[in-house]
């Protein structure tokens, strides 16, 4: 590892060489107890964007596994929606209900600030758009703030894409994009959850759903008439389609043989623990709506902010709603070629950062800046 920023600022940012990476940064910070991570991924069609997430993980090698799979799927979600941007994210590891705070936030917003718009940063789990006005007091750059010339939260184009990943899936399998009768188990009825699952009960869902936060569950039970189960029984819940909205790496060669559901298609990131587990899930016929894809609503959303023109949701909506159109696309090549539907999206991905589709070719415009 190697310091690259000054010590008298009470930082000490060190470069952790990754193969495949960019640039993946250990940040820390005495003063005001700052412990996080940003890594970069890739940047050849645009500077890198993702989210600011705090959470308490258990170890250092915990949270970079985590923001390394991150910032990975953030490139990959940017290439296959063609957004002119690359893949970043980063982490700070503290609770974000006993530790986050404002001196915290504003200094790593002075690291951020830092890398010149190499790693732009956005909301993310822990981290609300509040969060992120404040983390704005020291950089410009920073998107999906509740600002007059910003996008704000971008979790109901997150939930949308989402609506339009189960419907893919439904047309897949049932040739029709009906959700009238279908049973959906909705996993976190967090800030995408809680809008998807609306979305869901007004198109004629049967939904079961769980969340760690029982007040919650109860409050959706009350309003939609939804059944709630334990969070540990959600993935064996028999269903056409099981949506994963909370953390990552659930689907794994131990969960896939509990799985009795038809289908996935959820905005969690990151679903599959590993790469094989999207054969298995191949081999057992359940399709898989690739997670980089279905949650690219949010990142589309905050795209169109650093546009010259600026930011008006028409435009966002209707690129969100073609993530309908890319599934079922990606279902196609999966098929004609037997493959898993997880390699098929990664596949395309590639191809397109291989041959700079999408590439960015105009500037980025911090417009609550000015």
């Amino acid at each position: 590892m190697t310091t690259i920023y000054q010590k008298q600022k009470n930082f000490e940012i060190e470069e952790i060489p990754i193969n495949g990476y960019e640039k993946v940064l250990k940040v820390t910070n005495k003063n005001t107890g700052l412990k996080g991570i940003i890594a970069i991924h890739n940047t050849f069609l645009g500077p890198a964007l993702g989210g600011i997430r705090i959470y308490p993980y258990k170890n250092f090698e915990d949270a970079l596994n985590d923001v390394l799979r991150l910032s990975k799927g953030m490139t990959y979600k940017s290439a296959i929606a063609e957004v002119g941007l690359g893949g970043g994210k980063s982490v700070i590891i503290a609770d974000p209900v006993k530790e986050k705070n404002e001196e915290l936030l504003l200094s790593f917003a002075e690291v951020i600030d830092s890398l010149e718009g190499k790693y732009i940063g956005a909301e993310d789990v822990g981290c609300s758009t509040e969060d992120v006005m404040i983390i704005r007091k020291k950089t410009k750059y920073v998107t999906g703030l509740p600002h007059a010339k910003s996008s704000g939260n971008p979790s109901v184009f997150t939930a949308w894409g989402t609506f339009r990943g189960i419907q893919s899936v439904l047309k897949k399998l049932f040739n029709d994009v009906s959700l009238k009768g279908k049973k959906i188990a909705v996993q976190g009825i967090g800030s995408v959850g809680s809008h998807l699952i609306p979305l869901l009960f007004w198109h004629g869902a049967e939904i079961i759903a769980t969340d760690i936060n029982r007040k919650k569950s109860e409050e959706f039970k009350q309003k939609y008439g939804i059944k709630i189960v334990e969070p540990e029984q959600i993935m064996e819940v028999e269903c056409d389609v099981f949506s994963p909205c909370a953390m990552g790496g659930i689907i794994n060669s131990n969960s896939i043989s509990t799985l009795k559901c038809k289908a996935i298609a959820g905005c969690a990131n990151n679903q599959l623990l590993d790469k094989s587990d999207g054969e298995l899930l191949h081999e057992k016929n359940i399709l898989f709506a690739p997670d980089f894809i279905v949650n690219g609503g949010g990142l589309i959303n905050v795209s169109f902010e650093i546009t010259k023109q600026g930011y008006h949701p028409k435009g966002p909506r209707d690129k969100t709603d073609k993530i309908f159109d890319i599934l079922m696309s990606i279902y196609e090549i999966a098929e004609k070629n037997d493959i898993s539907t997880s390699n098929a999206a990664i596949e395309l991905a590639e191809y397109k950062i291989k041959y700079g589709i999408g590439k960015r070719m105009t500037g980025i415009y911090f417009h609550h800046s000015f």
